[in-house]
């Protein structure tokens, strides 16, 4: 049987309608918009916005977001489709299963393993720092630097000396650890906890445009796109700087504050009405996190100048702005540091959630062991797979920095857009008469653009994160054929 069989569209719709025995459905398009805006808006405001001004674009940041979001809504029409055609969980995976065939499927959910497990871990790393800053402002102290930094991280003095060395990252250990017994819980449970997370990072969002706009200063806005030039940051890496260049490479620093719409997909089989509600859910999520996104760049940029996102703020840029310049709402500083850290909870959660759904369409299907598809006899969700990513998502957040592979995920990502759009393409060719609740407009055209886009911000992450995802690949591919194709369910329908 060829590498590229195909699954039925026919056996794809007889695990819709298995409802009884599946995952519950819980999720309405309430839920699913805010599951995507909980996995999107996280640290990636606060941070990556003052990062693109500072390194390339200035105010015109506001530019790079909307450029971004295009290239987003191109992949999220295309999920958005295949979404209403195919209400499976799985996502992507699910989805190159019944257009490009078992092989690439396997590819993609394996590669998903770096958007959703170590993208979580990654986080994960990150929400340890912000607790330690809040721990700081509520206590005056932080955690020894041993209990919160892997073994791999050492703290030194001016003169290069080190002075504490890590041991363990306890606190991403245990935030991770927490999330995991939530999901086992419930989608439902879930779903009630992400929309306080959500309802709580939005309200700080628009509590600082609301009161920032007062602050702007007309003359950060007067050079609105700077002329193109050359920026060199604190590492010595060049940036193109203002112009056209300068809002394009802003575009891709801030790409990634949008990632987390597609997880919403992976929730198919817990949405009340899929071909419905998964449409709304993911180009809901991503119009609600575009508007936002653009009005706190505008403010921010506008209360604070590119030199002291260069020289002063760095990833507390905010917070800085805030303390230096609003001088009658500091207070708001403190909330935008638990702004973050529920964004960071959320995303968490929804990748979480997103990676174990992914892995247990895979086992439906025979490709990864049973183990991974078996539903706890109450909460109906998949927990031994919860408990298994604990263990591998705990582990790395507690012993591995997360600068090692934080750019594999971006690239993971990117990936999985791309088949995604070109999936979409040859449904369209092949399938023409499928019965589709939402059809993304000007196929082939959107497809394409959306392939486009994705290839050349994968272009532009360096050879070194090309030669990590081969070495990802190349380990799947042993995977593969040592097991998942001797047990395939496709390939051995009595097994």
């Amino acid at each position: 049987m060829s590498l590229f069989v195909k699954k039925p569209m026919s056996q794809l719709m007889q695990q819709v309608d298995n409802g009884e025995h599946g995952l519950k459905r819980t999720l309405g398009a309430g839920n699913l918009i805010a599951l995507g805006i909980g996995a999107i808006i996280g640290a990636g405001l606060f941070v990556r916005t003052a990062a693109a001004a500072a390194q390339n674009a200035g105010p015109s940041v506001t530019i790079g977001f909307i450029l971004a979001a295009v290239g987003c809504a191109f992949a999220g029409l295309c999920y958005a489709e295949f979404a209403s055609m195919i209400p499976v969980a799985g996502s992507a995976y699910t989805y190159s299963y019944a257009t490009m065939g078992e092989f690439i499927a396997w590819i993609i959910g394996w590669d998903l393993v770096l958007e959703y497990a170590v993208g979580a871990a990654t986080v994960g790393i990150a929400w340890s720092e912000y607790f330690n800053n809040l721990l700081e402002i509520i206590t005056g102290s932080k955690m020894p630097y041993e209990w919160c930094h892997s073994p791999f991280e050492s703290l030194k003095d001016a003169a290069g000396n080190v002075i504490s060395q890590g041991y363990v990252n306890l606190p991403a250990f245990a935030i991770i650890l927490l999330l995991t017994m939530l999901l086992i819980r419930g989608t439902k449970e879930s779903a009630f906890v992400n929309g306080l997370i959500v309802i709580t990072k939005v309200a700080i969002v628009i509590l600082f445009i609301a009161f920032g706009w007062s602050y702007i200063n007309p003359v950060n806005h007067a050079n609105y796109i700077p002329a193109a030039t050359t920026y060199i940051d604190d590492s010595g890496v060049s940036h193109h700087f203002g112009g056209f260049w300068g809002i394009v490479g802003a575009a891709g620093t801030v790409f990634f504050a949008f990632i987390g719409f597609d997880a919403v997909s992976t929730a198919a089989q817990e949405a009340k009405n899929p071909k419905k509600d998964m449409p709304i859910g993911i180009l809901g999520s991503l119009a609600v996190c575009t508007i936002l996104y653009i009005l706190f760049a505008h403010v921010l940029t506008g209360v604070a100048s590119v030199e002291d996102f260069r020289n002063n703020g760095k990833e507390a840029s905010v917070a800085y702005a805030i303390k230096t310049y609003m001088h009658e709402h500091v207070w708001l500083a403190n909330l935008v540091t638990i702004a973050i850290l529920a964004g960071f909870s959320s995303v968490i959660l929804v990748m979480l959630m997103g990676q174990s759904r992914v892995f247990y369409s895979m086992s439906i299907d025979g490709l990864v062991p049973k183990v991974f598809s078996t539903l706890h006899p109450k909460f109906r969700t998949p927990y031994k797979s919860n408990w298994i990513f604990f263990v591998v998502c705990g582990l790395f957040a507690a012993f591995i920095p997360g600068d090692i592979v934080g750019d594999m995920t971006s690239i993971g990502t990117l990936f999985a857009f791309a088949l995604v759009c070109a999936g979409v393409w040859i449904m369209r060719v092949k399938q023409p008469g499928l019965k589709r609740e939402f059809k993304t407009p000007w196929v082939p055209v959107i497809a394409s653009l959306g392939i486009i886009s994705c290839l050349l911000m994968m272009a532009g992450l360096g050879w070194t994160n090309w030669l990590r995802l081969l070495g990802w690949l190349a380990l799947g591919f042993i995977i593969y054929f040592g097991y998942s194709r001797k047990n395939s369910k496709l390939r051995n329908p009595d097994k």
